[in-house]
């Protein structure tokens, strides 16, 4: 097995059907080009540099038989990596109704109580702009709702021209759960939903190293991947994100940013220029064939393997 650092950068589909040196060319022009990170995502930016990724040793191959077929070798399981997400809720619009399902505290960003209500009470947004740059709602019940709609984890809220940006700060594992039910029918064969979790995971990390704002890594619109909080997540979405949990696909020692569509045209008018895109329609086919979840993912990103994430050193 090989160990390799996570946070170094990503590979923006660099496989099969680019040159290596020009994918390679291509993801050093883009870490050049990224600035550092601001000061109030250092700490998040620490936590990724320490994080290493344990890659399975490859399954030998004969010529008859494909990788594809064999499916990407799995990692051994490991202790969880506790990671943080920050979500741009940008389908939520500029004035949301904020609330919580249970007793909920606005505080300021040195922890100072600004407001404070009880279940499906709402925040007072007017108040919210005399009272500092940002501010949190958290909440001691089991989400804070944002236009009814509830979210896991906590909300930054930060005023923008024009009104509020709200970004969501969640579990990565809970944010996979939401986005596998946004992405694909949890009906779907497990295995479909377990590929669509590694695929969403490494998506999801990619933006993490290279976030698109220093607030934020990555939005809940289709402009990354759908997000829809916990209306999306149920228990078949939440087993595939649980029974993968922490597996990414990684090339030439750099995360994939695994894209992927509806069905093969519109991947291969959408991201053909970028090289290996997942159909989700085609992933269904597959599992209703008896295709694992591994195999399914060597079968769209061929010269990937699977990794586990997992806790580096200090």
């Amino acid at each position: 097995m090989a160990v390799v650092a996570v946070a170094v950068g990503f590979a923006a589909q660099g496989l099969a059907p680019r040159p290596y040196g020009a994918a390679q060319g291509e993801l050093l022009d883009a870490l050049i080009d990224t600035p550092p990170p601001a000061q109030d995502t250092a700490t998040a930016a620490e936590q990724l540099r320490r994080l290493e990724a344990r890659r399975a040793t490859p399954q030998a191959t004969s010529t008859s038989t494909s990788t594809a077929s064999l499916g990407l070798a799995e990692p051994e399981a490991g202790p969880g990596v506790d990671l943080e997400i920050r979500v741009a809720l940008l389908g939520a619009g500029t004035n949301p109704d904020l609330s919580a399902s249970g007793a909920w505290q606005v505080v300021s960003r040195e922890g100072q109580l600004l407001q404070q209500g009880g279940a499906g009470s709402s925040v007072n947004l007017s108040e919210l702009w005399l009272q500092g740059p940002e501010a949190w709602l958290q909440t001691s019940g089991s989400s804070v709702l944002v236009n009814c709609r509830p979210y896991g984890g906590r909300l930054r809220l930060i005023p923008e021209s024009g009104g509020l940006r709200v970004v969501n700060h969640v579990g990565l594992e809970t944010y996979i759960g939401a986005v596998v039910g946004a992405e694909m029918p949890s009906s779907w064969s497990l295995e479909a939903l377990r590929a669509q979790a590694v695929a969403a995971r490494s998506y999801a990390l990619a933006h993490m190293a290279r976030p698109a704002n220093r607030h934020w890594h990555l939005g809940d619109t289709t402009r990354w991947q759908a997000y829809k909080g916990l209306s999306s997540s149920n228990e078949r979405t939440r087993q595939a994100a649980a029974s993968t949990a922490g597996m990414i696909l990684s090339y030439q020692g750099a995360i994939v940013e695994s894209l992927y569509a509806a069905n093969r045209q519109i991947s291969l008018e959408a991201h053909g220029h970028l090289g290996a895109s997942m159909s989700q329609h085609g992933a269904q086919d597959l599992a209703m064939q008896g295709y694992r979840y591994n195999q399914i993912l060597g079968h769209y990103y061929q010269g990937a393997s699977l990794a586990r994430l997992k806790a580096g050193a200090s």
